[in-house]
């Protein structure tokens, strides 16, 4: 019966210690209750320097804060589906084509953890 439980132990023990490298090299991280699905913190750096293009509307502008608010189609590169946000922008000289109610076509890429306007047409 002892051996039966040094058994199962070392068993367990064994498990536990793959499946928590495992998690981790996953992205996954153990907690109190279980396993978390948080994305690992690391930067990917492939989505660091891709470019990301939509059609949006000009819903806002603030040059002065170099901010720009979009309505924009679904970005699909990102997974991201049609919404309004608001984005920095890259060159103060591009909010010459972001006007109120514009049609544009935007390029964003990521910067740190913001997603800023690189292109307007």
């Amino acid at each position: 019966m002892k051996a039966t439980h040094s058994l199962v132990l070392l068993a367990t023990i064994a498990f536990s210690a793959t499946g928590g490298s495992y998690a981790q090299s996953a992205g996954m991280s153990m907690t109190g209750d279980g396993m978390s699905m948080k994305s690992a913190d690391k930067p990917n750096n492939d989505s660091q320097a891709a470019t990301h293009r939509t059609d949006a509307v000009v819903k806002a502008a603030d040059p002065s804060k170099g901010n720009v608010t979009l309505a924009h189609e679904p970005i699909k590169s990102l997974n991201w589906p049609a919404m309004t946000m608001s984005f920095a922008v890259k060159d103060k000289a591009l909010f010459k084509k972001l006007a109120v109610g514009n049609k544009v076509h935007v390029a964003i890429k990521k910067q740190g953890a913001d997603y800023v306007v690189t292109e307007v047409k």
